[in-house]
């Protein structure tokens, strides 16, 4: 606005100094024949050239000062601009870190998968191992000696004397068997007795219900046995025991006449 008014100004006096030349023409044609020239317009032309100079240094002095300002903001945008350039490859080396925490997260999440996936298969393996380990022998009785029978139906045994259990398959007090997992079992069962004229000694090998193989001996006198084996395909929890023939007796002591033996030969 001042340089604006200052050619404002400058405008208007060259157009005073034109119109006062124009006003003083026809009094210098008057004096040329005296051969001078009128005072008052070369005053006025020597006024008007100091005003037009004075107001150039102004001129001169504001485009000064304007181009000064003018490279102050130019550095001041040069500076803003740096700084721009600077926050934008921050940004974006805060979208590269941004990724790479992504990925970096996905592969946590994969690796802790695999590490679930991979506790899983150590807990199955264990498992699968401590049931491949399943085997049990029992006597009769849990001390001493004596006869079990005779009874007018078909009693199960029950196996007191545990000598091993592996695997915890066999319960000693129901004398009961259940396959913890399915696969190819086999087991043995031996029969003592004493001879009795009326009483028999027989056991039948039960599977779920159903009777498979059977170890039966008489005789009237004297120590007699009998024994038996078997294979079976067991499915999980399947139920295995012995059961005492209906009118027979069994007899054990400390020597373990009577006993009955199991053990997991493969998983299927």
């Amino acid at each position: 606005m001042v340089q604006q008014t200052l050619f404002e100004q400058l405008y208007r006096r060259c157009q005073l100094q034109t119109q006062s030349d124009k006003d003083l023409i026809p009094q210098g044609k008057q004096t040329e024949s005296l051969g001078k020239e009128p005072a008052n317009a070369s005053y006025q032309q020597q006024t008007s050239l100091q005003d037009i100079h004075a107001v150039l240094r102004q001129m001169s002095a504001l485009l000064g000062e304007q181009r000064a300002e003018i490279r102050h903001l130019q550095r001041e945008n040069e500076a803003q601009a740096a700084k721009l350039r600077e926050l934008e490859l921050q940004n974006t080396e805060l979208d590269k870190v941004k990724q790479q925490v992504q990925a970096q997260t996905g592969e946590l999440i994969a690796i802790k998968a695999k590490a679930n996936v991979t506790e899983n298969q150590v807990e199955v393996l264990k498992r699968e191992r401590t049931v491949k380990q399943v085997a049990f022998s029992a006597s009769l009785l849990a001390s001493g000696s004596g006869t079990v029978g005779p009874f007018n139906t078909h009693t199960p045994l029950v196996f007191r004397n545990v000598v091993t259990n592996i695997g915890n398959a066999y319960n000693p007090h129901t004398g009961f068997f259940i396959a913890p997992v399915r696969g190819a079992y086999h087991f043995e069962f031996y029969i003592g007795a004493h001879g009795h004229a009326s009483h028999p000694s027989g056991a039948v090998l039960v599977k779920n219900g159903q009777a498979t193989f059977i170890a039966y001996e008489h005789q009237p006198s004297h120590y007699g046995s009998s024994a038996n084996g078997i294979t079976l395909l067991l499915e999980v929890g399947d139920v295995v025991f012995l059961r005492l023939w209906v009118n027979s007796m069994m007899s054990d002591s400390e020597n373990h006449h009577s006993t009955f033996s199991g053990h997991l030969l493969f998983i299927m």
